[in-house]
């Protein structure tokens, strides 16, 4: 993260009324209606409020806001209040972050999902509040599907062959720009996310186990990523090798894929009255490898307040009013956004607006997790040195044995010892 994007990010700043009591800065994601969706929510409580809010743009890549953030932190800037913080975070940048348990009733607390609680709660500071939770899923065009005789993959070989025969089916067709599957395999974070899928489906285990024993090096998952890196030019296009989400959802919204995975919020977005593929779409759980197990990988946001924020009364406000109740099912209606709060799974309109929540409910709750809490403060490594073995593996510089033996040498050299 440059410096000049730095001062970029917080000359983007758009200012609240000059007559209002509190000035509140907050930076939240952009990928998608995030930021849309952020800015409404902020206004509104401003509104109610009487005080201001203020907004810093932050980049798409989940890795380059947290340089951002990291760089912000680090100088122990009060330029802003709020952070979004993604799910994996937390223990990274929990020295910064103020104990929101002294500033929000438990009660209020403990609604949430008990385990992203957990999650956000480092040495016993609750150090953010759980805003929406995310999972993998597998896209797909029901239209497609039906007009070739096709029925919904379970397994990765039925996906395989189905996206084949579609895509060359249509191509054959005229639709000369089809393909058969897209997904995340950028370099950066999703790309850690999307190959941890992988392997767990697998059963390749999750990089590091909750123990902190590095089992990447394993067969199963050397057969994951070389199945994966078999996708790269056969039914996914090789510039999938730069897609992250956005990427990947404007392809198959343009309705040029069969199959694509990302994560809820393309719901919406997919069914939105300009787009394409309006009511084409259907969504179910990520496949699975042949005696392995259906899975998806755990994601979301949080909302952080930073221990140099000089207004941190009205920013805790600002937290406890985004991830109320009547927020989070404001944004899973308009956003499909997967709600914190178990209530929001059985409310009529919400459930309207994302048919899947219900079926997929399970789905969302039991989702495989980054290693965050065996890796603590060097997560971000951990990620980094594994999101670059896949990609080597992926565009063909490697094959996945002699890559991940590599990865598990850099990863004993980043441990400390036994411990991490």
């Amino acid at each position: 993260m440059t410096a000049r994007l730095l001062a970029a990010a917080l000359a983007a700043l758009t200012w609240g009324a000059a007559e209002a009591r509190t000035s509140v800065t907050i930076a939240c994601g952009s990928v998608g209606i995030e930021a849309q969706l952020c800015r409404e929510g902020a206004d509104a409580w401003a509104e109610r409020t009487g005080n201001a809010v203020s907004f810093v743009s932050t980049p798409p890549s989940a890795t380059d806001r947290l340089a951002l953030f990291q760089q912000l932190l680090a100088a122990r800037s009060g330029d802003i209040d709020v952070f979004q913080v993604d799910v994996v975070w937390p223990g990274m940048l929990a020295e910064h972050l103020a104990d929101l348990s002294r500033h929000i009733d438990r009660t209020i607390v403990e609604a949430h999902f008990p385990a992203l609680v957990a999650n956000n709660t480092v040495n016993g500071r609750l150090v953010a509040m759980p805003w929406f939770t995310n999972a993998g899923l597998l896209y797909y065009r029901r239209d497609l599907l039906e007009r070739h005789g096709r029925t919904v993959p379970t397994t990765w070989a039925e996906l395989e062959e189905t996206a084949q025969a579609i895509m060359q089916a249509e191509r054959a067709a005229g639709r000369d720009r089809m393909w058969g599957f897209v997904f995340q395999a950028r370099a950066y974070e999703g790309l850690t996310v999307n190959a941890l899928e992988w392997l767990d489906s697998h059963g390749g285990g999750r990089i590091v186990e909750a123990d902190g024993r590095i089992t990447v090096d394993n067969p199963r998952a050397a057969a994951a990523l070389a199945r994966a890196a078999g996708w790269i030019g056969t039914v996914a296009p090789r510039g999938v090798l730069t897609y992250a989400e956005e990427e990947a959802r404007g392809v198959f919204q343009t309705g040029d894929a069969v199959f694509m995975r990302n994560w809820p919020y393309a719901w919406p977005l997919a069914n939105a009255a300009d787009s394409p593929v309006r009511g084409k779409v259907g969504v179910t759980v990520l496949p699975k490898a042949d005696g392995g197990r259906h899975t998806a990988g755990l994601g979301g946001e949080m909302l952080a307040v930073s221990r140099y924020s000089t207004r941190t009364e009205a920013a805790v406000d600002l937290v406890r009013f985004l991830t109320s109740a009547e927020e989070q099912k404001r944004r899973a209606i308009e956003g499909g956004f997967n709600p914190t709060l178990p209530p929001l799974y059985e409310d009529a309109e919400v459930l309207a607006a994302n048919p899947f929540f219900g079926a997929l409910r399970d789905v969302f709750t039991a989702a495989v997790a980054r290693p965050s809490d065996a890796t603590g403060a060097r997560y971000n490594q951990v990620s980094a040195a594994f999101y670059n073995a896949v990609h080597a593996v992926l565009s063909g510089q490697m094959q996945a044995g002699p890559a991940l033996a590599r990865l598990e040498r850099t990863l004993t050299r980043l441990r400390r010892g036994d411990r991490w």
